[in-house]
């Protein structure tokens, strides 16, 4: 609630019912080249649907939050949200890749300028793909607050060990949101204290 006095908060860039309405039809014509044939195949093949993504990848979409000077459009949530309903209405996957768009506001609020700089126009262009957050884990579950990875700081890089299952789109995936505990339970005065979110290169990661 806002009082009276108290100025309404300003609208995101590309929020407004227009830019919205124009996103609508442009996801609606992309997806009208993935009809329900296409899916009922993946589904038989139990195959990625790689074309669509990539569909959705190169025309900006997969892009939506990105800021314009890292290669996305620098639209604001309205817009987002608009991409992933019309996917769905449509009769196609978000699934396969909406991992991309609601995970863009950690790299961007909390990653560094040269984190952003290294990996966004990447994410925008789809030369990289970043699908995966590894959360649940065999012995705690979806339960975040009671997980066991832990991530011990060694010189410039961290050490990372734990287990993280069911994390998905893994094998479709480059980079990785990764939650770990950066600071014991025993040692932090609230239970939400001392975890810590790490992007990992998957690719770099395999067979350590």
């Amino acid at each position: 609630m806002h009082s009276a006095s108290s100025p309404a908060p300003s609208a995101l860039p590309g929020d407004d019912s227009e830019t919205v309405a124009e996103i609508r039809r442009a996801v609606r014509a992309v997806c009208a080249g993935f009809p329900g044939s296409y899916w009922r195949e993946l589904d038989r093949e139990r195959r990625y649907p790689t074309e669509f993504v990539a569909a959705l990848t190169e025309s900006g979409f997969l892009g939506v939050l990105i800021p314009e000077e890292f290669g996305g459009s620098g639209l604001g949530l309205a817009a987002a949200s608009a991409v992933l309903e019309e996917v769905h209405a449509a009769g196609c996957n978000g699934g396969a890749c909406h991992a991309q768009i609601y995970m863009m506001g950690t790299l961007l609020r909390h990653g560094s300028e040269a984190q952003k700089a290294q990996w966004l126009p990447k994410i925008a262009d789809g030369s990289l793909r970043m699908q995966a957050f590894g959360v649940t884990e065999p012995t705690s579950g979806s339960e975040t607050l009671a997980l066991r990875t832990t991530a011990v700081r060694d010189g410039d890089d961290y050490v990372v060990n734990g287990q993280k299952i069911w994390t998905s789109r893994a094998e479709h995936s480059d980079l990785m949101l990764l939650l770990a505990r950066t600071t014991p339970r025993d040692q932090v005065a609230r239970r939400t204290d001392g975890l810590s979110v790490m992007l990992v290169d998957m690719r770099e990661a395999v067979g350590k």
